[in-house]
């Protein structure tokens, strides 16, 4: 789509950033401060310590711990939302922005509501905004790549598998760090949105069914394992398997493709560095920074005013994000299968007036 808010060629595209936490420093605004071209006029966070320092450190002239208020004050093309999907809201400032006409770069989750998530969805649409989520694996060529070796073959099973193994904090701060992790949704909640955006995107396939079961010890905070079960499309199976406070085993691939010709696997060895896997022979091994190559594209596709530069948008994240949200459903109610397409319009339906 050609969006009616496309930069003026040549002129600089400003940025607000909403969240200032590690991933906001780490991340995506050392990128932005990389990118030729791009100004951060404003960041906010509810933390209004974190808001200052982060704009010290970058230099940014204006923190708020409102972001209605920086919306209210300040004039820019895009907003970087990197919050927790727990902070989002159905009038949130991500709504409120991208009805205005602000472009939308959404870290996932994108909301722990479908509700919320199809609310930001509708606004994005309204506003005629360009829009992603990031999922910066599909800019990754290796994923590319498999994709391309999986569009002949049949599939018949993915498993995806994540171990994570931490060393939580004592002391003060531990009840703080507990209660953030079991508010975010564990670790199949922040991960496992990425491992069905891998098996959509690499399989051209979106998810019709799902369940999970969570092993939850009343001595621990947080499950220790949370075992999603989907099935696909084609009836093809997919398993996530979210460990937590267990280190991976060795050479596991984070990823295998089972089809009718062999398997795929992809292979993490590094925070930038993956291995593909075909059939016993590494076809593929790259190291490079989907993180920057995705801000950039969302900077570029704004610049140009064409979301098709982009390999996603909001729209398209709402599939990755429902299959969690239906399985977290689904362990709640001890591991019945639910309807993901059904599931997803009955919960996103907005909420009834109350009654006077």
């Amino acid at each position: 789509m050609v969006s009616d808010q496309a930069a003026p060629a040549g002129r600089v595209v400003r940025v607000a950033v909403l969240g200032c936490g590690r991933f906001s420093n780490s991340t995506h605004l050392p990128n932005l401060a990389a990118i030729e071209g791009v100004e951060v006029v404003a960041v906010a966070d509810t933390d209004g310590e974190a808001a200052r320092a982060t704009a010290a450190r970058f230099g940014v002239p204006h923190a708020y711990t409102d972001g209605h208020e920086m919306l209210a004050k300040e004039r820019f093309d895009a907003l970087f939302s990197i919050v927790p999907a727990y902070a989002r809201t159905i009038d949130g400032p991500e709504a409120t922005a991208a009805r205005q006409g602000v472009h939308l770069f959404s870290e996932k989750p994108q909301a722990d509501d479908m509700a919320v998530a199809v609310a930001i969805d509708r606004a994005v649409e309204a506003g005629r905004v360009i829009s992603t989520v990031g999922f910066r694996e599909r800019y990754r060529p290796l994923f590319q790549e498999a994709r391309e070796r999986l569009a002949d073959v049949r599939l018949i099973h993915a498993r995806v598998q994540s171990a994570r193994a931490w060393t939580p904090p004592q002391g003060a701060d531990a009840d703080r760090w507990w209660d953030e992790y079991k508010r975010r949704g564990g670790w199949a909640m922040e991960w496992g949105v990425h491992a069905v955006d891998y098996v959509r995107f690499m399989t051209g396939q979106n998810v019709a069914s799902a369940q999970a079961f969570y092993y939850e010890d009343a001595s621990q905070p947080v499950a220790l394992s949370q075992a999603i079960h989907l099935q696909l499309e084609s009836d093809a199976t997919m398993d996530i398997v979210a460990l937590t406070g267990v280190p991976a085993a060795p050479d596991e691939p984070l990823i295998t493709l089972y089809h009718d010709q062999g398997y795929l696997a992809l292979v993490r060895n590094g925070k930038e560095t993956w291995s593909l896997v075909e059939n016993g022979e590494t076809v593929r091994t790259e190291e490079m920074d989907p993180w920057l190559e995705h801000d950039q594209q969302f900077i570029e596709a704004i610049r140009m005013g064409d979301e098709s530069l982009l390999r996603n948008d909001y729209h398209d994240g709402l599939a990755s994000l429902a299959p969690i949200l239906v399985a977290r459903e689904s362990a709640r109610r001890g591991g019945v299968a639910l309807d993901v397409p059904g599931w997803a319009r009955i919960e996103s339906e907005p909420p009834p007036r109350s009654r006077r």
